[in-house]
Order: C-alpha cells, then sequence, then structure tokens
C-alpha cells in the first residue's frame, strides 16, 4: 500500500497555493490602478521608401499626429506595454518646378500628397530612469487621401488647390511597427518615434498623378516627433 499524506500537508499546501494566487491577483489589481491614460502629439516627417524609380522626385513633407495612450504596467515601473490610437499625416512633397518664361518672370508649381492614416501601435516599453525605449507592432487604415497644390509667379502666390483622391488604388490596411526612445518627467514624456511599413500602400501602378511612376512597392516611412502627457501618472 501507498502510504498516506497527512491531512496537515495538504492543507499548508493549499494554503501555500491560495496565497500565491492572492497576491499575484493583489500584483496585478494594482498594476491595473496604476495604468496610465494619457493623449500624445507633434510632428511628423514622412516620405516615401522601397523600389522607386526615381527617388529624387519625392521629398520630405512635414505633418502631423496626435491621439491617445494606455499605459499598462507589467513589471513596476520598469517594463510595461502601451496601445495608442492616434490621427496621423503622412506623405511626400514634390520636387519644385521652377520655369523661367520666355516674357521674362519665373513659374513654380510645389505640392504633396497627404495620406490621413488611424494608426494602432502596441508597444512594449522599458524604463530606465528618466529615459523609456519602445518598439512594437503597428496596424493603420486609411481615412482618406488628398493632393495639394501651390503655383507662384514671380515668388507671389497665385493658385492654392486641395483636391481629394479616391482611395481605388490604396490599400485601407497597412501593417507596419514602430520604434522610439525618449524622456520623461512627471506627466510630460518627450520621444522621437520610427514609423515604417512591411506591406506596400498601393494596390497597383497609380497614373493619375505620377504618369508612369510604379508604386507597387512604395512604402510609408515616418519620423515623429512627439510629445506625451499622462493624466494618471504620480512619479
Amino acid at each position: 500500500m501507498w502510504p498516506r499524506v497527512p491531512h496537515t500537508l495538504t492543507y499548508k499546501s493549499m494554503k501555500k497555493l491560495l496565497l500565491s494566487l492572492t497576491i499575484a491577483l493583489a500584483s496585478f489589481t494594482v498594476a491595473q490602478a496604476q495604468s496610465e491614460l494619457g493623449v500624445r502629439g507633434g510632428a511628423n516627417f514622412s516620405n516615401l521608401s522601397g523600389d522607386l524609380k526615381d527617388e529624387s522626385r519625392y521629398e520630405n513633407k512635414v505633418g502631423f499626429h496626435g491621439g491617445l495612450t494606455y499605459n499598462i504596467p507589467v513589471v513596476g515601473d520598469f517594463f510595461s506595454v502601451q496601445p495608442e490610437l492616434l490621427y496621423s499625416n503622412k506623405g511626400f512633397k514634390y520636387e519644385d518646378t521652377e520655369v523661367t518664361l520666355p516674357v521674362g518672370g519665373t513659374f513654380r508649381r510645389e505640392g504633396n500628397m497627404n495620406y490621413n492614416y488611424l494608426e494602432l501601435p502596441v508597444l512594449a516599453r522599458i524604463k530606465a530612469g528618466p529615459i523609456y525605449f519602445e518598439a512594437g507592432p503597428q496596424a493603420s487604415y486609411l481615412l482618406s487621401v488628398n493632393n495639394n497644390i501651390k503655383e507662384y509667379m514671380n515668388g507671389d502666390r497665385t493658385s492654392s488647390a486641395t483636391t481629394e483622391i479616391s482611395k481605388g488604388d490604396i490599400k485601407d490596411f497597412e501593417l507596419g511597427y514602430a520604434a522610439g526612445i525618449g524622456i520623461t518627467s512627471g506627466m510630460l514624456s518627450v520621444g522621437v518615434r520610427y514609423n515604417g511599413s512591411v506591406t506596400d500602400f498601393m494596390d497597383k501602378s497609380s497614373t493619375e498623378f505620377f504618369d508612369d511612376e510604379n508604386f507597387t512597392d512604395a512604402r510609408h516611412s515616418t519620423i515623429m516627433l512627439t510629445l506625451g502627457l499622462n493624466f494618471s501618472a504620480s512619479r
């Protein structure tokens, strides 16, 4: 016959297990209580990357981003997960076109393409003192596209027009990644972040504004300068 296990040993084991579960639950509850809701906004410096036929035609464009953040502590103040919901304006600026007219004077045209996205990055964050590091995947949904053109004669603006463009040739969803570094102080944080894409944003070649340029391998590439405010921060 197998030896019988004393009831006292079984009771102690159950007591230890119950205590461990209680501590784990309490730790999880405390972590949730310290979660931080916040807002974030700043400037975007964006362009295209990938296999482009003539990269010199596309220059960096200044845009903006803004939205909500929610920081969830996992290991105290050291490691956390932060999902965000952001509106982000990115795209590229055309190479300026300048022509000297036969009758004298100069005509110049400049413009940019704006791709407006709703973005959901989910970032793992490591905090070392006031410095934080972040990285994670990002999903983006295209809200709208517009083409902005300005024309000048002898330095004076003569016209300005913004045209809405159909999303027919552009993918609605984009998968990418984000990685950055920053500094926190109390409720405020300041950082720089890079957003890249692992999927092309065009379904096929677009000839509406770019002649026969091939955009099938074009991807968004964005550097973000961002300022955050955490409403629930107590440190």
